[in-house]
């Protein structure tokens, strides 16, 4: 009736702490079971990503079906790029109380979902609620699970894993814009986007692979329910100092808190053991209400990890440069979602459809972007190489690309630029890393989370911006020249601030050294 800790994902300690038998290490670790969470991982990022980075088919189509504007178009597609990812630190409020398998399920069940009633939309306003809204959080909500559960599977060789998860995007990016392409033209979009919604139901079989570490039974070696005061210290003891790690609840709370839940539960035991004589209907209601008092407790542990681990940041704010990560990511990730939208209609103003109809230009983007993203770990991984360096050479290269790209007005002009975006931005796999070395693994999780918002906001605005401008000059240049100018300024903002001077992200200090 409740989700056990192995399965919620969250670090307890060891199992002496809490009086039970040390256990051997999990053969699933780093192995077995392991590599079908990275394949499940790396089919949702085919099904999720590489559909929203082909949503530039369907953009044009509708486009014509509607006759709106740009700018209030291009909002479908945003919306459902930027609320993936902004929803994420939310979606682990569900991963605390029902675990990473249920939430995929139920995420794959609410993304197709979006998409089938997308077939029957009337204006881009039922757009932005069925496709947008529906389908961006059913996306979050297998996406965040599929990225957590590889962490918990792998530990010596987590880079390599979360590596060959990530591809998915660009292998997702290439196949589902020869999709739909192929769909629109032999089936209409309507029928493209019920068909698109029934194989996103495979999400619901990506989600049941997610299978926790270890058996929902467990659980009961964590939870003691005798009333005995030697074990109910230790789980209090516990309790306190798991959630007093995440520096934000205090001791006093928790253990009042802790104190009262257990006695709850010990209470409801004590009556149903002294009513086994009662009728069948009391013991059924007893039994009921023990049912809903443990998941009671469930929810309120759930969302007191959950508000330690998002809320509980706040100290991140006081690293200068850590701020200034996030005005980065608050600019470039619409520099790179921007092509995706528009690209195929610049195409067909050039009068290029021809040559894109063989190898569309986004298909370029996605093949390079996953080399971009293996060569540029490789490189950041030579000692003499540091990960900062690689990381803004990247976006540098990324800058240059987005304001040159409205200049070329031949294919082979726009596939080498799209090519250069392609692989500079496959800095996207350096972006844990840098994260990493900017707040230290500690707060890894919690920056991470924050980032990723960011990376969504800028989803959010950043399609709908290029198309009110459009609106406005009747070009796209003016777009793409905006949008870098903007992503230079984040850039900016890393370079200036004095901390990074003190430590330089992607080098060791000197006891990590010495370790």
């Amino acid at each position: 009736m409740y989700a056990s800790r192995e399965d919620i994902g969250y670090d307890f300690g060891e199992d002496s702490k809490v009086g039970s038998k040390p256990t051997k290490p999990n053969p699933n670790i780093d192995g077995g079971w392991a590599w079908m969470i990275v394949f499940s991982s790396f089919l949702v990022h085919i099904l999720i990503m590489g559909s929203q980075m082909a949503l530039g088919i369907l953009n044009m189509e509708w486009l014509e079906e509607f006759n709106q504007s740009r700018g209030l178009t291009a909002w479908i597609s945003s919306l459902s790029m930027g609320i993936t990812l902004i929803v994420g630190p939310f979606i682990g409020l569900f991963i605390s109380m029902c675990g990473c398998r249920m939430t995929a399920i139920i995420g794959g069940v609410l993304n197709a979902l979006g998409w089938i009633l997308s077939a029957y939309a009337s204006n881009v306003h039922y757009l932005f609620l069925t496709f947008g809204v529906t389908a961006g959080i059913g996306s979050g909500m297998v996406y965040l699970p599929a990225v957590v559960m590889v962490g918990q599977y792998f530990q010596k060789r987590r880079a390599l894993a979360q590596g060959l998860s990530t591809t998915g995007t660009g292998f997702g990016t290439f196949l589902m814009t020869a999709l739909l392409k192929y769909l629109c033209a032999e089936f209409g979009w309507r029928n493209a986007m019920f068909i698109q919604g029934a194989i996103s139901l495979n999400l619901c079989v990506c989600g049941a692979l997610m299978r926790p570490l270890s058996p929902k039974g467990l659980r009961e070696k964590y939870v003691v329910r005798s009333d005995s005061e030697e074990n109910r210290t230790k789980v209090l003891s516990h309790s306190t100092e798991t959630i007093k790690s995440n520096g934000v609840l205090g001791e006093e709370p928790e253990k009042k808190e802790e104190a009262a839940n257990e006695e709850v539960l010990g209470s409801v035991q004590h009556i149903e053991i002294g009513g086994k004589s009662g009728s069948g209907r009391s013991m059924y209601g007893l039994r009921l209400f023990k049912t809903v008092s443990q998941l009671t407790v469930t929810v309120r542990k759930g969302f007191a990890l959950w508000y330690s681990s998002y809320f509980g940041a706040a100290s991140l704010f006081t690293n200068r440069v850590f701020v200034a990560f996030i005005i980065w990511a608050l600019f470039a990730y619409s520099s790179f979602v921007i092509p995706f939208i528009h690209l195929p209609e610049i195409v067909k103003q050039y009068n290029l459809s021809r040559q894109d109809n063989v190898f569309p230009l986004t298909s370029i983007i996605a093949i390079v972007h996953i080399f971009g993203k293996v060569i540029l770990g490789i490189i950041s991984d030579l000692p003499c190489i540091s990960t900062w360096n690689v990381f803004l050479m990247a976006n540098f290269t990324l800058v240059i690309c987005i304001l040159t790209l409205p200049l070329m007005q031949t294919y082979v002009g726009l596939a080498v630029v799209c090519a250069l975006i392609g692989f500079s931005s496959g800095y996207f796999s350096l972006m844990p890393v840098v994260t990493e070395d900017l707040v230290g693994t500690k707060h890894l999780a919690n920056a991470y989370g924050i980032i990723i918002s960011a990376n969504g906001i800028s989803a959010l605005f950043g399609p709908p911006f290029a198309g009110w401008i459009y609106d406005i000059t009747q070009k796209y240049d003016f777009s793409f020249y905006i949008a870098g100018l903007l992503y230079m300024v984040g850039i900016i903002f890393l370079l200036i601030q004095p901390c990074i001077e003190k430590k330089q992200p992607g080098e060791k200090s000197t006891e990590e050294a010495q370790v």
